[in-house]
Formats: C-alpha cells, sequence, structure tokens
C-alpha cells in the first residue's frame, strides 16, 4: 500500500480535527484582487461574489432550496463560477455539463437527476432549452436576455442573498457525470468533505498555489480537473484565473505570456499541441509549474516540454469519482517520470487483483493489479445505481479499473485501463507500453494503440497514428514503426495493423476515446480510416 506523504509541519488538512499549532483557513482575498481574467475583462474577487450572490437570489425567488439539482450548462466564461458558487450558497446541488453538449444528453441528465432547473448560455440555449421544455423544469439563462428563459443577469427587485445556507460536510456538493463510454453516464456524488477537502489537500501540495499565482484555465470548467484542481485550488488562495473559453496552442501561449502566467493544468494532448506551435514559431512561455493529468505523458514528452516551458512537470492521476486527486509527484521531492506519484495527504492507494469481483485482495509491491483507492475523496456513490455503485465500492475500497502498481517507496506507476487490456493470442498487451515505445519515432505526432477482433488471436494490436508534418510516407513511417517495435518490444506487444488519421477523437476532457476509434476501425478496410 502506498500512503500519502506527510504534511507540512502544524498543518491539520481539510476534514481532519483541529490540532494544536494547526494554522487558520486563508484569509479571504481582497475585493479588489482579480479573480478572473478573459480577454480585456477582469473580474475581481468582490464582484464575482456579488454577482454569485445575485444569481442565487433569482434562483431562490423561482423555488430552488437546499438540496435541489441545478443543472449548468455553460462554457468557460466568468459567469460560470458565478452560477456554480451561487447553487451552492442555497445549500443546492450543482450538475454541471460541457457546454457542447446535445440536447439528448442533457435532457438525459435533467430527468436523471431529478433537476429542478437549467442554467444556461445563450449561445447554447439552442440545446439547452428543448431539454429543459422535455423535462418540464425551469429555464435560466445568462449572457444574452434575447434567448428566453429567466435572465440571471437582469435586474432583479430583491437583494443578493447574505451568505451560504449551512450544509453538514456529508451532504452533496456537486453531481459529475461520467463520459459514459462504456454505457450510460453515471452520475457521481460528490459531497462538500469531497470537494472541499480535495482543494485544501492539493491546494498545498502538489499544487502549491500562491496568491500571486496567474493560472492559465483551458480546462473545460464543467469538468472535475478544471473545476476541482484550477478554479477551486486558485480562488482558495486567491490568486488570479486567466479564462480560455476553448484551448487553442498558439492563442494560449500569447496569453499566457499577455497576463504573466505562472502555471498551467492540462491534459496531454494540449502539451503535445503546445510543442507543435513552439516548433511552428510561437515563443514559448517561461512558466513556474506545470502539471498534468487525465491520461499518461509519455516520458519523451514531458521532458521537452521541461525544456521549451522553463519548469518542472508534475504528473499525477485522478477520477471523476475521486472529487479528482488521488495521488501526484510532489513539489519539494524530484519528480520520477513515467509514475504518477505518490497520494495526496489523507489518501490510500494499493493494487488489488483485478479478475475478483466482490472482494478486494490486495497484492505484494511491484505486481501490476487494479489500483483502489480508499480516503475523503471517495465518492458517496452513482446517482441512482445501487448495483454499480457496489461493484466499485467493494471492502472500503474504490475500485478504479485502472492497472496500475506500486513501488516499495510507494510511487504509483499506471499501466493501462482494466478495460482498454488486448488479449493477443493468450497474452495480455498494455496498449500504454506500445504507445510509449512508438512515440519514439521522430515521425510520430500522436498514437492510440487499441485491439481490434482477430479470429485466429482473439485480438490483434493496431496502432493508429497521428504522422507529424512532412515526414515521409505511410509506407516509409510503417516500416519504420515495425523495425522500433522488433527492436523494443516482444513479438505478441507489435501492432499487425498501422492506420494513420488527421487527429484522434478527444472526449471533453482532452482523452483519447478509444473505443470510438475501434467502431472507426472496425467499420473501415485496412488503409482507409476515415478521421473521426
Amino acid at each position: 500500500r502506498a500512503r500519502a506523504p506527510p504534511p507540512p509541519r502544524g498543518w491539520g488538512g481539510a476534514g481532519a480535527p483541529a490540532r494544536a499549532g494547526a494554522p487558520p483557513p486563508p484569509p479571504p482575498p481582497p475585493p479588489d484582487r482579480p479573480a478572473l481574467v478573459q480577454d480585456d475583462t477582469v473580474v475581481t474577487y468582490g464582484q464575482l461574489w456579488d454577482r454569485a450572490r445575485q444569481y442565487a437570489a433569482v434562483l431562490r425567488h423561482h423555488g430552488v432550496g437546499p438540496g435541489d439539482r441545478v443543472v449548468l450548462l455553460l462554457p468557460n466564461s466568468p459567469r460560470f463560477p458565478a452560477a456554480y458558487y451561487g447553487v451552492l450558497a442555497l445549500g443546492a446541488v450543482v450538475v454541471p455539463m460541457n457546454a457542447q453538449s446535445r440536447t439528448a444528453e442533457v435532457e438525459f441528465v435533467l430527468k436523471d437527476c431529478d433537476a429542478r432547473a437549467l442554467v444556461c448560455e445563450g449561445t447554447v440555449v439552442g440545446q439547452g432549452g428543448p431539454a429543459a421544455s422535455a423535462a418540464g423544469i425551469a429555464l435560466f439563462t445568462v449572457a444574452d436576455d434575447r434567448s428566453g428563459g429567466i435572465d440571471l443577469d437582469a435586474p432583479h427587485p430583491g437583494q443578493p442573498v447574505d451568505g451560504h445556507v449551512a450544509v453538514a460536510p456529508d451532504d452533496l456538493a456537486a453531481i459529475l457525470y461520467t463520459s459514459g463510454t462504456t454505457g450510460r453516464p453515471k452520475g457521481a456524488m460528490l459531497t462538500h468533505r469531497n470537494v472541499v477537502t480535495n482543494i485544501e489537500v492539493t491546494a498545498v501540495s502538489p499544487f502549491g498555489v500562491q496568491d500571486d499565482d496567474v493560472l492559465y484555465g483551458c480546462l473545460p470548467l464543467s469538468h472535475t480537473f478544471g473545476q476541482v484542481c484550477v478554479m477551486g485550488t486558485c480562488f482558495l488562495a486567491g490568486a488570479t484565473l486567466v479564462l480560455a473559453p476553448r484551448f487553442a496552442a498558439e492563442q494560449a501561449l500569447q496569453e499566457m505570456a499577455r497576463h504573466g502566467c505562472t502555471v498551467f493544468m492540462g491534459v496531454p494532448t494540449m502539451y503535445h499541441a503546445l510543442l507543435e506551435a513552439v516548433a511552428a514559431g510561437a515563443p514559448a512561455h517561461r512558466l513556474r509549474r506545470a502539471y498534468s493529468g487525465g491520461s499518461a505523458l509519455a516520458v519523451p514528452v514531458l521532458n521537452q516540454v521541461r525544456t521549451v516551458l522553463g519548469c518542472e512537470v508534475y504528473e499525477g492521476y485522478g477520477l471523476t469519482e475521486t472529487s479528482p486527486c488521488v495521488s501526484y509527484n510532489h513539489p519539494g521531492t524530484p519528480p520520477r517520470p513515467g509514475t504518477v506519484g505518490l497520494p495526496v495527504t489523507g489518501v490510500e492507494v494499493a493494487v488489488a487483483r483485478a479478475d475478483l469481483e466482490g472482494r478486494v485482495e490486495l497484492l505484494p509491491v511491484g505486481e501490476v493489479g487494479e489500483v483502489v483507492v480508499r480516503g475523503h475523496n471517495v465518492m458517496a456513490g452513482y446517482l441512482g445505481l445501487p448495483k454499480a455503485t457496489a461493484e466499485v465500492l467493494v471492502d472500503g475500497w474504490f475500485r478504479s479499473g485502472d492497472l496500475g502498481r506500486l513501488a516499495p517507496d510507494g510511487y504509483l506507476t499506471l499501466v493501462d485501463r482494466k478495460k482498454d487490456v488486448i488479449i493477443q493470442g493468450g497474452y495480455n498487451v498494455y496498449p500504454r507500453e506500445v504507445e510509449d515505445v512508438l512515440l519514439r519515432h521522430p515521425g510520430v505526432e500522436q498514437i492510440a494503440v487499441v485491439g481490434v477482433p482477430d479470429p485466429a488471436r482473439g485480438e490483434q494490436v493496431c496502432a493508429v497514428v497521428v504522422r507529424r508534418d512532412g515526414f515521409g510516407t505511410d509506407p516509409e513511417l510503417v516500416d519504420g514503426l515495425d523495425e522500433l517495435a522488433r527492436r523494443e518490444l516482444t513479438g505478441y506487444k507489435r501492432p499487425r495493423r498501422v492506420e494513420f488519421v488527421e487527429r484522434l477523437p478527444l472526449g471533453p476532457s482532452g482523452k483519447v476515446l478509444k473505443r470510438e476509434l475501434v467502431t472507426l476501425l472496425l467499420a473501415s478496410p485496412a488503409g482507409r480510416v476515415p478521421s473521426p
């Protein structure tokens, strides 16, 4: 098992009983300090809280109260945190959704969580309005008073709420829906203890956010990484968040330089794009530190980012169901590339047999198995799905569905998703291992390795490649990849099929959607796979 490293001296940790010598929570930031920046708009902490209180007053006037579920269909803008904290101020439960969600997806969530209201930006009311109507709930809009619904930004005759409704630590704060790549989306129920403790713990380490930090916020605030790790830790420290509506590498580099950003948090596809933009001539911005999560960042890419951005890169691991942070490479100790570090304070990580159902049997250090987690970060369960909850909350542990191994000193290395393992001829092939090898080829910009059905071997290893611009022909690159695989990989791990696409399919958080790739491969003859 791996336990969290000792907390800094005198620090009690969120959710822990107060100890002698434990410092009080950080004081609130001055009202005139910049909280948010987007383009030329600056929102101070005082203005942000005033808007959140105003939104809360309008929602309360229309019947929203403690325990009610309010769905947010909002892109990254200063109105997202105002609505988010306005809902929480009422003791209600916030249910954020990606602003690109389609009407059917919004309707499903509205009905599944028994929502009381939908808050929707005017630009996406075309998706949200019909969903709210079908679900029979109130529609509130921001940023566009011509889009219908109840305008949260319109003058309100009542006074803003005075403060926030008192809640218990185990009351629900948020319901975050999983991507649904393996079936219907599931609503992970996160309590106030889950969310607040994860923010307070990670703001100290690994993120170490100070009030003079400027964070670049290109991750969707609707997703747990952007919501908790970026927005939550930034506001706790009284730092400044530069918000981007969406990620675009060249624009990100320009805005980070313009606003003096010190911290970047992103997923591997973003780091690939930043390196590409710099290689194409965009000026590199120097940061104090950078953090990667969501999926594995290949070690060669991590080393390039270190050089180009001039800072250390800390890789970590988390899930929607764990609020999200589980482990990270922590500042103060040398990062170990290829690992996701040590557990965050108050969290315990172990590796268990992956083939057992209904119970958790821990494995010795060094063996590959399913990563299991317990601590303050583990969700209360899946909304309305007791069977699915019982499958993952077993013997006091959360079963992650990820395969990994622990080093003797507690560092966690992820091997792959349990469901992504390819079984070829009776042998287990871990796609990440193959990807890490093939990424060393100079002609590969991005790669995803998946398994496709094979009548002789059960499954066949297939590599789907995004070629680096200007590098040779498809046959030349296939030959080079085969030579590299023969040199570095055992025979059964080598790809038997290589396909090229212009881009890989990505989910809202930037993860590669491997099941969508498999669907494309099954529908297409060899050599004719369209880009998603």
